[in-house]
């Protein structure tokens, strides 16, 4: 692997990434923002994709077929869902990503992909409905890290929506259906792209909020991408 690509939504996420790394402004269409940092055997981009799964998946296949990299990295913030045992400003790495509302509601509630029986990808005769899994190497990599700074680092399933959920019934459903740790909205679609172009994908989210009936007294999104970008960059440097 020579090329790491890290992709966030925002500039909050990943800013934190750019001054220690010593990075530089590049000029790329395909991202809001886009810096890159050469090291010694490894080159390093960071960009911003913008907010949804059409922007993250759209900058994403412009990014890995201009750069190349042999893993992607989706950073930022996420809520938790109620029973994940998870609180605000605690870390947490993707197993598979899930889309949360691509679909079906029929009269006896919701249904995956699968009830339509046409997949979203299929690569190397796999198809792929509703769950993209991620790079076990690579979150193994992360989890034996934590476990060695005595990081707290929680891994399992991430669930992406269109619509964030801002009660806590709808939390709840969420976590019954899928049994997932968190929610965002870009994941699933980061996956996607990289298995469609058969990249190593990691996913590292800090837990901002927890997805209850909305408060956002109760938020803390500057701890939540402080932690994951301060633990992303030990990531980098065992690459």
């Amino acid at each position: 692997m020579k090329t790491v690509l890290v992709t966030a939504s925002t500039l909050q996420e990943i800013s934190l990434l750019t001054s220690p790394l010593g990075t530089t402004e590049i000029s790329f269409d395909g991202a809001v923002k886009t810096f890159e940092k050469k090291l010694d055997n490894l080159t390093v981009i960071l960009s911003i994709t913008g907010i949804g799964k059409v922007n993250a998946a759209s900058a994403c296949t412009a990014l890995i077929r201009h750069f190349k990299p042999g893993l992607i990295v989706n950073a930022g913030c996420a809520g938790a869902f109620p029973g994940s045992g998870m609180t605000v400003g605690d870390l947490a790495i993707a197993t598979t990503e899930i889309y949360g509302d691509e679909g079906v509601l029929t009269p006896d509630g919701w249904q995956p992909m699968d009830l339509i029986g046409i997949p979203l990808a299929t690569r190397n005769e796999r198809s792929f409905f509703n769950e993209f899994p991620l790079s076990l190497q690579f979150s193994s990599m992360a989890m034996k890290l934590a476990d060695g700074l005595g990081v707290p680092l929680k891994r399992g399933k991430f669930v992406t929506v269109s619509t964030c959920s801002g009660t806590l019934a709808r939390g709840e459903e969420l976590h019954r259906r899928f049994g997932a740790l968190c929610e965002n909205m870009e994941g699933a679609a980061v996956a996607h792209v990289a298995m469609l172009y058969g990249v190593d994908c990691m996913e590292l989210r800090g837990i901002s909020n927890l997805v209850e009936d909305r408060d956002l007294s109760g938020w803390n999104i500057p701890l939540a991408v402080e932690r994951a970008q301060r633990f992303l960059l030990k990531f980098i440097e065992i690459l």
